[in-house]
């Protein structure tokens, strides 16, 4: 186990973007490094620091309690291509249309992407490296589908990104690398030797970029792990299983053995978390299994963490980085009788969010933060606290002002919007040319689950609008933090349904 000894003073890095060029907001002797770290399908609550010790994550937990830890962070779309893209560019998935189904189903073009948060950083001075799960695909112009069979990393992102170690989805697929002419980042990676795990191959490209930093130069990487998302024994770093082979986890209380009748019908008969539930995690024998997989891979990204820490130490820069580290969506893992992301209900859209600034005194740290923020923040808070003015076209808010508490919280977000563009059905149609009639007759038959909603401190509100009639669904958190009661139909919560169906109308309508 690597002891949480370290100093957190490190970077800030997040997949984050801007759209024009950059404006300098004040010169600074010593811009900040940002390491923006994301897990992938990794859900809220599956570390210690947000109340399951049981997840054994000791070194996250202290850059929690040494940082800003968000009670209240929240996905604006949660799977994984649009959400990525996002945190990457600030937008909300209806605006930048990077998706995995029509009708948001484009590429990200190399226009948007020069837009992106690495982008404006490289340009104003900072290395920039990526390593792990690209997760999107850039090209020229935005194209249809948006998951071709080709990505040219090197042609589409290798203006943006000095060093690189990436790939779609698995690091033994497709994986590229450079600079070419660095034998030890592309040994990591080189087949004939030990396979030490994908998350410990991960944190050895983290570190080689480190190790290769010059002293004189701001830098920011982003580290997107391939876990905990999948299960199968080669996801798995076997050593890091022995403490979890026998532990008995917690079961939400709103988990759901079998099927759950309290879904909406047309979530029950088209959702993939639905059917993905029967197979994976609708037994308890199932659910035990796979969250002894998933917290074994926690805890593997928690040692590559301690290490990250360590190696800032050893450098001397702890005290000028700012780190970032959240999940690009989560997962319900049995609750509301689901698997899988995508749908609105908090397991799914609920981010763990923790920002550990090196600059900062402890005083000014060291707490939890109640404030309502959202993924599309991600982008311009990464440029601002680079020293750079983020961009008119960013539609997330800038969180720094949270962070230092000098923001007047009574001007502040009362509510996130909240989008869920995937349909199954779709996605297994994604590459026919005629995908826009195919989406329309899914629409006509009201298959559609499609959804769109927004959070405020005590309500939820969601609203399946492709659906005829619409569905609605309202909880009170306060009173209901699992979700197990809608109101939308409740004669005294009428007023406050009207309420939040305009707000969410009006935030949809600003996002597009």
């Amino acid at each position: 186990m690597i002891k949480p000894a370290y100093i957190f003073s490190l970077t800030v890095l997040l997949l984050g973007a801007c759209t024009s060029p950059a404006t300098v907001v004040e010169e600074t002797s010593t811009q900040p490094n940002i390491i923006f770290l994301m897990t992938d399908d990794q859900r809220w609550d599956n570390l210690g620091c947000y109340g399951r010790p049981e997840f054994n994550t000791p070194n996250i937990d202290k850059l929690s309690s040494d940082g800003v830890t968000f009670d209240n962070a929240y996905y604006a779309v949660a799977v994984c291509m649009p959400s990525r893209v996002t945190m990457l560019t600030g937008r909300y998935n209806s605006n930048h249309n990077v998706g995995f189904v029509a009708p948001n189903d484009y590429t990200l073009s190399q226009a948007d992407f020069t837009k992106s948060y690495p982008a404006l950083l490289k340009t104003a001075g900072y290395r920039t490296g990526f390593v792990g799960k690209v997760g999107f695909t850039v090209t020229n112009e935005a194209t249809r589908p948006s998951t071709p069979k080709e990505h040219h990393y090197r042609e589409q992102m290798g203006g943006v990104f000095d060093y690189f170690a990436g790939s779609e989805t698995y690091d033994h697929k497709g994986l590229v690398t450079w600079p070419e002419k660095d034998s030890v980042l592309s040994g990591i990676y080189s087949e004939g030797r030990e396979n030490t795990g994908r998350t410990l191959r991960t944190g050895e490209a983290m570190l080689r970029f480190l190790d290769t930093q010059p002293a004189d130069q701001p830098f920011c990487l982003s580290v997107n792990f391939y876990a905990v998302k999948h299960d199968r024994d080669r996801d798995v770093y076997w050593p890091h299983f022995e403490p979890y082979k026998d532990h008995e986890f917690a079961v939400p209380d709103n988990w759901v053995e079998g099927d759950n009748e309290a879904l909406p019908e047309v979530v029950k008969e088209n959702a993939r978390g639905v059917y993905l539930h029967r197979q994976r995690s609708s037994t308890p024998e199932m659910y035990q299994r796979l969250v002894r997989r998933f917290a074994t891979q926690g805890y593997s990204v928690d040692e590559q963490v301690g290490l990250l820490m360590q190696k800032l130490e050893e450098k001397g820069i702890l005290d000028n980085t700012v780190i970032i580290y959240t999940s690009d969506n989560g997962r319900f893992q049995g609750s509301h009788g689901l698997f899988d992301k995508c749908l609105l209900y908090e397991e799914s859209v609920k981010a763990p969010f923790i920002v550990y600034d090196g600059r900062k005194p402890k005083a000014q740290q060291q707490r939890r933060e109640n404030a309502l923020i959202s993924s599309v923040d991600v982008a311009p808070t990464i440029v601002s606290l680079a020293g750079l003015e983020p961009s008119a076209s960013m539609q997330g808010r800038d969180i720094s002002g949270v962070l230092d508490q000098t923001q007047d919280m009574t001007q502040w977000r009362d509510a996130v919007l909240m989008e869920d563009l995937f349909l199954v059905d779709m996605f297994k149609e994604r590459y026919k040319e005629n995908v826009d009639e195919i989406n329309q007759k899914l629409i006509d038959e009201n298959k559609s689950y499609r959804s769109r909603g927004i959070r405020m401190d005590r309500w939820k509100y969601i609203v399946f609008y492709e659906h005829t009639p619409q569905i609605e669904e309202l909880y009170d958190l306060a009173q209901d933090p699992s979700e197990q009661n809608n109101l939308a139909d409740s004669p005294e919560h009428q007023e406050i349904l009207k309420e939040l169906r305009k707000r969410t109308e009006e935030l949809y309508q600003q996002a597009i």
